[in-house]
């Protein structure tokens, strides 16, 4: 595990509410949360963050495992005094929370995994995807690829101005810390931690997610004692942007049944 990163981060929201921290997918920001944001921000003091090697986060020299992200996930939560928080993550923001929750128990009140999963083989995929961009020095070379797997073709085509959001998000995208998080993926195996999950866990998947499909999800809330699977009938990966008015729902009613 190397040294943590002081991560750029977000805060928002009533002072002095409980605070939920936001997980980010590959490739994305902050912003990537800007459309459950009013919503999430009603009631929770909300903490966004970029993982390291993205938006305005440090990018220490590769690799990296999934040790340094929730490591670097914890030096925030110390740097802003805060103890004991719940946790939204969503793909590789939800491989994050299951690492934190299963790894700093202490730290995580509830834990909310969205169209994530604890393994994602063939590893050859992250490591040809790392490669293409490495070599392009762009994350231009794989966006038009993943942006046909983040949605469904329907909300594309109704959506332009999200997709051109969406593209160029991905492109800014430095491509050294795209490349360091798809060594994390391809090296992740979450499986054997997932029993020592004690957060109470609302696992929620899209049916029309080709990247991380339900099985992951269900694979997950079978795993993690007492989780609660949700599955959309319509949606892609991200399903948080999406579907960002059911899947915010789904986070409040699940925050609020403490």
């Amino acid at each position: 595990m190397s040294a943590a990163v002081a991560l750029h981060h977000v805060a928002s929201g009533p002072p002095g509410a409980p605070v939920l921290v936001l997980g980010s997918s590959l490739g994305t920001t902050v912003e990537m949360w800007d459309p459950e944001l009013e919503a999430l921000g009603r009631s929770h003091r909300i903490v966004r963050f970029d993982h390291r090697g993205h938006g305005a986060s440090p990018s220490p020299p590769p690799p990296w495992e999934i040790a340094d992200l929730g490591g670097d996930v914890l030096a925030l939560l110390d740097s802003l005094g805060l103890a004991r928080v719940s946790y939204a993550g969503v793909s590789l923001g939800g491989m994050v929370g299951m690492w934190l929750a299963a790894n700093a128990p202490e730290r995580i009140e509830r834990l909310v995994i969205v169209c994530s999963s604890a393994h994602l083989p063939p590893a050859e995929t992250w490591a040809q995807r790392a490669a293409a961009v490495s070599a392009a020095g762009s994350v231009g070379a794989v966006s038009s690829t993943v942006l046909e797997r983040w949605f469904t073709p329907a909300y594309a085509q109704a959506q332009p101005e999200v997709m051109s959001w969406m593209d160029a998000m991905l492109r800014a995208c430095p491509p050294a810390g795209y490349a360091g998080c798809c060594g994390v993926i391809e090296r992740l195996d979450l499986r054997p931690q997932l029993a020592l999950i004690e957060a109470p866990t609302l696992v929620i998947a899209a049916a029309q997610d080709p990247s991380t499909p339900p099985e992951h999800s269900q694979l997950i809330a079978q795993a993690i004692p007492g989780a609660r699977l949700e599955v959309l009938a319509h949606g892609a990966h991200l399903a948080a942007i999406e579907r960002a008015q059911e899947v915010s729902a789904l986070i409040e009613r699940h925050l609020e049944a403490a």
